[in-house]
């Protein structure tokens, strides 16, 4: 029997946590996102989500567009991750 973390994930010596700093409103997009597209947890949402910029390094372009588009959410500007989507014609999935 493995032993459980502290949050009741099994603990696995292959797997690191880290932490992630984002600002709150992005959050509650991120959150809104994995729950929509039938991911089971946020963690699952993130891993997919970094695992598609390793294995697409083309489409780098998207994910600095919407991370720079998220310091300006703040702030009332910026794209929306749609606007983002749409500019590098993504389809959204």
């Amino acid at each position: 029997m493995s032993e459980a973390g502290p949050d009741g994930e099994d603990a696995d010596p292959e797997i690191d946590r880290i932490n992630l700093r984002i600002s709150r409103s992005f959050l509650e997009v991120v959150d809104e996102s994995w729950r929509d597209r039938g991911f089971n947890s946020r963690s699952e949402f993130i891993r997919h989500a970094l695992r598609d910029a390793v294995n697409h390094p083309n489409g780098a372009g998207f994910w600095k567009d919407l991370a720079i588009s998220e310091a300006q959410f703040d702030e009332g500007e910026g794209l929306t991750s749609d606007e983002v989507t749409a500019k590098h014609g993504l389809d959204g999935e």
